[in-house]
């Protein structure tokens, strides 16, 4: 009897649940109804009302918003920067939050639960803030590691950006927010940025600079796209009929909304019928001037009417059109401590001779912090991009909760190299911390500014221990690296900084990061060899190196990177063994498979990278070998796993400029399953007929 009342009060408590359920997937509402809401909203409005939603507006007390319309329920639009995090919004929907590690840093974990969880964080805070647009994420590839943005994107391959993209936009928008992919398309430098024209290639656009947006369209399902400065082929990308149009909307069947860049639009009627939706951050051309356009009858009504409703649709699929502009609170230590891990699966470990690291905090009594950014943390780059950090953890704080109060710190900004080299050999460990300030809106030398290379020679020549930190957006060159014993690249850790690299220098975390981008011996090694490449002559860039960007110009040109790309050290060691490739089948799928090993004696995580090498005529050259998927595993000691990764068609296709499609030419593939690009640890290939 007992066990009866039980059944029937579980029964009894459960069934509202269930039903509510039932009926709330009853009343969900389908893509069809919010097209249908928004035309019947849309027909309501006048000319004025529908002009005024094609813009923002900027003043002492709004900015970065769209004012919405009362009398019709249209909510305002508000939007915030986000990159690296919640960053730069407007009166009433900005304030503090996670300075997230730089984007690069996430690239670095080749992680893509990391990618989501990172998006979670940045969309979720600007949702406490009061956001219902996050800009983010930024895809362009890294053309050149000189690009001033380099640290805010993901590297310089389209297929590890691509990944990450995904993943992380479908963070964002889990968050009840739409994600904001830019800047479309191939904005890969600062210099000129505002009117350079990018001579492309047709199949260097389709290989390299596009596929992360279109994967961002077809499986991130982003809702938005940001038109970027620049001309692409001689027209700007906000009036580019080609990108807009052509591929965005009608190609690739993007149903969501396209927003300009912040002062990148250049015309109102070419803008306007070439598919861009929204000028931000005021109205510029699609104010006053659209409207006269409408009148004179240059513009039917009906784009306008296009343009919105694709907007309003989008706002009320994301859940963002009925949301209430309340803020919240930021759970700060929570997301603190996703920001630490995220941040500690980013650092790469670039040399570690005679196993230096990690450190051993019992046997150590003194400690030497030197360099110019020993002191304090490093949360970010500049630009729109800059996130107003919560916390700031510097290194001093994250080694001292790791040491105890016992063991002596002493900091000193190296700038006078006498003092720096007397403290060195006063202390048991030696941590020189070098890095640079990239920012959004120039582009920077390679080079470490400052005294920072000489501080370098002067600090290793006196300690060879001593243990090199970078912390960078980037690439960069290092005259000094023979003298030095171990390297650790962090890039910009965000507010964790202090926690993240001392959780690697002790152990606390085995490093796994590896290189997104590749770094080179020296500036003449890079893809871009004339000026007509980079910085570009009267304005014009040509990207003759066509699809040879980054490791594929390093390997088709046989130059030794100083790090290739893909590299990464562990506290412990991977095997790889039984390569098995199976047979291509009717819809041109092949699975690779094949064992990693954790041979060392630290459990750790080992990122399995797949290169492929596609057949390679005179009319259709390919690159040596290119990324087509990886698995990051971890493993205990001695434990083995099993990666399985499968090439699909588009995997084995390349663009073929005549028909203007993918295509797949026959021949021999090989297969390459490597630690790095340059590290191929077995070897096969099949045959497509």
């Amino acid at each position: 009897m007992k066990k009866f009342f039980c059944i029937f009060m579980g029964i009894f408590l459960v069934m509202p649940l269930v039903l509510k359920g039932i009926n709330e997937n009853k009343g969900q509402k389908s893509y069809s109804d919010f097209d249908a809401q928004a035309r019947t909203i849309v027909a309501q409005m006048t000319l004025d009302e529908k002009i005024a939603q094609l813009h923002g507006i900027r003043n002492d007390t709004a900015y970065r918003i769209v004012p919405g319309i009362p009398r019709l329920g249209i909510p305002a639009l508000t939007v915030c920067n986000g990159p690296v995090g919640a960053g730069p919004a407007g009166p009433g929907h900005e304030g503090k939050a996670t300075a997230l590690p730089a984007a690069i840093s996430l690239a670095a974990a080749w992680d893509t639960q990391a990618a989501y969880s990172y998006g979670k964080i940045a969309g979720s805070e600007s949702v406490l803030l009061g956001n219902l647009l996050l800009e983010s994420p930024d895809v362009n590839i890294a053309r050149t590691p000189h690009g001033g943005r380099t640290f805010e994107s993901f590297g310089e391959d389209p297929f590890l950006t691509s990944r990450i993209a995904v993943s992380e936009i479908k963070g964002i928008q889990s968050c009840g927010i739409i994600a904001n992919v830019k800047h479309y398309a191939a904005n890969n430098q600062e210099q000129n940025r505002f009117k350079i024209n990018e001579i492309i290639g047709e199949r260097t656009l389709r290989e390299i600079y596009l596929p992360a947006f279109e994967a961002s369209v077809k499986e991130g399902h982003v809702g938005s796209v940001m038109a970027a400065y620049n001309k692409v082929n001689g027209t700007y990308c906000c009036q580019n009929d080609f990108l807009l149009n052509q591929v965005l909307k009608h190609e690739w069947k993007f149903n969501g909304f396209i927003t300009s860049d912040f002062g990148a639009v250049h015309s109102t009627i070419p803008s306007a019928k070439a598919g861009l939706d929204l000028e931000m951050p005021t109205g510029i051309y699609f104010g006053d001037s659209l409207k006269q356009a409408v009148e004179a009858g240059k513009i039917p009504v009906s784009l306008l009417d296009d343009k919105l409703i694709r907007r309003y649709r989008t706002m009320m699929r994301f859940g963002v059109w009925d949301k209430l502009h309340a803020t919240g609170n930021i759970p700060v230590q929570k997301d603190a401590e996703i920001a630490r891990k995220l941040g500690t699966e980013g650092v790469v470990l670039l040399k570690n001779n005679s196993g230096l690291l990690p450190l051993n905090p019992q046997t150590i009594h003194s400690i030497a912090l030197i360099g110019p950014f020993a002191e304090q943390a490093m949360t970010g780059g500049g630009g729109s991009s800059y996130v107003n950090p919560i916390l700031r953890i510097s290194p001093n704080d994250g080694i001292r909760t790791i040491v105890g109060k016992n063991v002596a710190i002493q900091i000193n900004d190296g700038m006078d190299l006498a003092k720096a080299v007397a403290m060195v050999k006063n202390a048991d460990v030696t941590i020189l911390i070098l890095g640079d300030r990239q920012t959004e809106g120039r582009d920077h030398s390679i080079s470490l500014s400052g005294n920072q290379n000489e501080l370098a020679e002067a600090v290793l020549s006196t300690n060879p221990h001593a243990i090199v930190v970078l912390k960078t957006g980037g690439p960069i060159l290092m005259p000094w690296i023979d003298k030095a014993s171990a390297i650790l690249e962090a890039w910009y850790p965000g507010e964790e900084d202090g926690n993240i690299v001392a959780d690697v220098l002790f152990g606390i975390v085995n490093p796994s990061g590896k290189l997104p981008i590749t770094f080179p011996k020296k500036d003449t090694d890079l893809p871009t060899q004339t000026a007509e490449q980079y910085p570009g002559i009267n304005g014009t860039v040509h990207y003759s190196e066509d699809l040879l960007v980054g490791y594929r110009w390093y390997d088709a040109k046989r130059i030794e990177p100083l790090f290739p790309f893909g590299f990464g050290l562990s506290y412990t060691t991977f095997g790889y063994k039984d390569l098995k490739i199976s047979k291509p089948d009717h819809a041109k799928t092949v699975i690779v498979g094949f064992t990693v090993t954790n041979t060392g004696k630290r459990a750790g995580a080992e990122v399995a990278q797949l290169y492929l090498g596609m057949p390679s005529t005179s009319n259709i050259p390919q690159p040596p070998l290119q990324l087509k998927g990886f698995q990051r595993v971890d493993l205990a000691p001695g434990q083995s796993v099993h990666v399985s990764i499968t090439l699909n068609a588009r995997a084995l296709s390349y663009w073929d400029s005549l028909s203007h499609s993918w295509k797949i030419l026959p021949g021999i593939y090989t297969v390459n399953a490597a630690a790095s690009s340059r590290d191929i640890r077995l070897r096969g290939a099949f045959k497509l007929q």
